[in-house]
């Protein structure tokens, strides 16, 4: 079932999405989100969706594993916040889920009726566009909103002319 989007009403703003997974295609992705956010001026939603371990039998490594994917989740996210708040100044929200990335991102969508527009980017590597993009096209995914897919190779000129 496709929930309503309530970006366009009285009160809320269109809200780009943008996932940080440490690949280089997401510097792509979150440059045209951020810069989208800021000439529609709606705002940006970085996601970084840390992947659970299977660490189950031995619960001291798979919790301090666990801090350290969440330690370097928040330091992925505040750094991409500094750099989007130095540039182009706005300031995006910051979230941190815990599962497979195509499902947490999913379940975003479903719980913030604002985001409007899912932003990745593509990889340029030969074996693809990328782990994300792959499982989100491959499976055909239905997302209720559009998926914009950003080539890796843009410029930041070439981004900022197009956003």
């Amino acid at each position: 079932m496709v929930s309503k989007r309530l970006s366009r009403e009285a009160g809320h703003k269109r809200k780009f999405l943008a996932i940080v997974d440490g690949t280089p295609e997401c510097e792509r992705a979150v440059a045209y989100a951020a810069r989208r956010a800021h000439a529609t001026k709606g705002s940006l939603v970085l996601l970084f969706v840390v992947e659970p371990g299977d660490f189950q039998h031995w619960l001291g490594v798979e919790q301090i594993m666990r801090e350290e994917a969440m330690d370097a989740a928040n330091a992925a996210l505040n750094a991409h916040a500094t750099k989007i708040r130095e540039s182009i100044g706005i300031e995006p929200e910051l979230v941190i889920r815990e599962g497979k990335p195509a499902e947490e991102i999913h379940k975003l969508i479903e719980e913030d009726q604002d985001i409007a527009i899912l932003v990745l980017a593509a990889g340029n590597a030969k074996e693809g566009p990328g782990p994300l993009v792959s499982s989100i096209a491959g499976k055909g995914a239905a997302f209720p909103i559009p998926v914009t897919v950003v080539p890796h190779s843009l410029t930041d000129e070439e981004i900022e002319s197009l956003a």
